[in-house]
């Protein structure tokens, strides 16, 4: 038996901040301690780590990753877009079907479970993709090893598109877990993109991504998610949404135990705004496109009053050649795990958001809408994964201190004020100021169904 304390920490947790310390048994959190109780005599313990001055926060789970293996690991792999997620205080993961081959059967989701428990150096699920036609295999799917079923309603990598009503209508009606969708929709965009190349030729400039995938292919889409979850009373969690029309599609005058419509913002969408293509160009090219700043303000509003309720990346890796050219050529999507919880960090230091926000929307919320068992929280008989932050360390994003595979971000010269000290993976300490522990491996998270 291992034991080690962490201590005169200042601790985020369900909505208070507080001083005190938390004592680690093996993975397990086993005790926690506020300012003033009685501390465990420090001879029998492993460890001591005086944290004073520091931020603790529960680990982060990201419920939207995009990590390349199998069949595109030019672009990343498990491994090195693991390390990157430690490295910034993500301790959990939730990664998509869109690889080569796809997850869309039994066997390539257990293949894909195997390279995780090989290679995971934080915890891990990963999603079961649906097609036009593999419902079959969707049905065989076990909800409590599982984070959910992925479907794309409008463009993706791959055989992934759903456009087909009945199949749509069964996944719905049928499957009994959270399904997770993408929703643009397609008509719209390529009747969008037909205006725009017959206006502009086919080298469009970036700044008309936004007007290609624009405000109604994301609204037309979500809206009909929205419409099959409540006809069929299904589980639906909305991805990467963008824009201020689409939250009129969701509720806050439930708890989120009790939804069962639930949404996701991503970490660009509340940073970057339309009027960045000019400094930023195609290193902020994701579908859905980042639009204008009335939509990122209306994004902002709705995860402080409840509308949205989980924070997360779609982290999503090319490398930098596949992102140059012009808007229809260029690569959507860009890497963001290793930078999302200090930019939302930062967030907060202009003003946006607290600390308690950022905890609930990353921490909290993902484990409570996808009913992880025993992660997102500061409590004892809970997993240890846990970050520490220095609030007061400035720093910048540089090529040299950059971990993901494909070696840029769209933050590269970003300087910002709050540091990942440490983090921990089930009371392991595999991030420390730099240096990873290349041995740590994650668990499987399971699910309380």
């Amino acid at each position: 038996m291992s034991q080690f304390l962490i201590k005169n920490a200042t601790i985020i947790n369900e909505g208070r901040a507080f001083k005190g310390a938390i004592l680690v048994e093996n993975d397990i959190i086993k005790s926690v301690y506020a300012e003033g109780d009685l501390l465990p005599d420090a001879s029998g313990l492993s460890e001591v780590v005086d944290v004073e001055g520091k931020l603790l926060i529960p680990g982060v789970i990201d419920d939207q990753v995009h990590f390349r293996e199998p069949g595109l690991t030019h672009k990343g792999n498990i491994y090195s877009e693991s390390r990157a997620a430690v490295a910034g205080g993500v301790t959990s993961y939730m990664e998509m079907p869109n690889t080569m081959p796809l997850t869309t059967t039994i066997d390539a989701l257990e293949d894909k479970y195997a390279l995780g428990a090989e290679k995971s150096l934080a915890n891990y699920s990963f999603y079961m993709g649906a097609t036009n036609s593999n419902l079959d295999e969707l049905r065989k799917v076990d909800a409590a090893k599982v984070c959910g079923v992925k479907v794309f309603m409008g463009s993706s990598t791959g055989n992934m598109l759903v456009d087909n009503t009945e199949t749509l209508s069964a996944i719905f009606s049928e499957i009994p877990m959270l399904i997770a969708t993408h929703c643009e929709d397609e008509a719209t965009i390529q009747k969008n993109k037909a205006y725009y190349k017959a206006l502009l030729g086919d080298d469009i400039p970036v700044q008309y991504h936004p007007l290609i995938r624009d405000a109604e292919a994301c609204y037309r889409s979500s809206a009909f998610a929205v419409e099959l979850a409540g006809k069929y009373n299904a589980r639906l969690h909305v991805l990467h949404l963008s824009t201020e029309r689409e939250m009129s599609l969701f509720d806050n005058s439930v708890k989120l135990a009790d939804k069962k419509i639930t949404a996701e913002v991503c970490v660009h969408h509340l940073w970057f705004s339309d009027a960045d293509y000019a400094s930023y160009g195609n290193s902020i090219k994701w579908n859905p496109a980042i639009k204008t700043e009335t939509d990122r303000q209306a994004l902002i509003a709705a995860v402080l009053s409840d509308k949205v309720d989980v924070i997360a990346t779609d982290h999503a890796p090319h490398l930098w050649r596949e992102k140059e050219g012009s808007c229809l050529k260029a690569a959507s999507g860009g890497p963001l795990i290793q930078h999302s919880l200090v930019a939302m960090l930062e967030l907060v230091r202009k003003g946006f958001f607290t600390y308690e926000d950022v905890v609930r929307k990353m921490c909290h919320a993902p484990s409570e809408l996808y009913r992880v068992r025993k992660r997102g929280f500061i409590r004892p008989g809970y997993y240890a994964d846990l970050v520490l932050i220095d609030a007061n360390d400035t720093w910048t994003v540089t090529k040299e201190n950059i971990l993901y595979f494909c070696q840029w971000s769209p933050f590269e010269g970003q300087v910002f004020t709050h540091n990942v000290v440490s983090t921990w993976v089930n009371g392991q300490k595999v991030y420390n100021r730099g240096t990873i522990n290349e041995l740590v491996r994650g668990q499987r998270l399971y699910f309380d169904i």
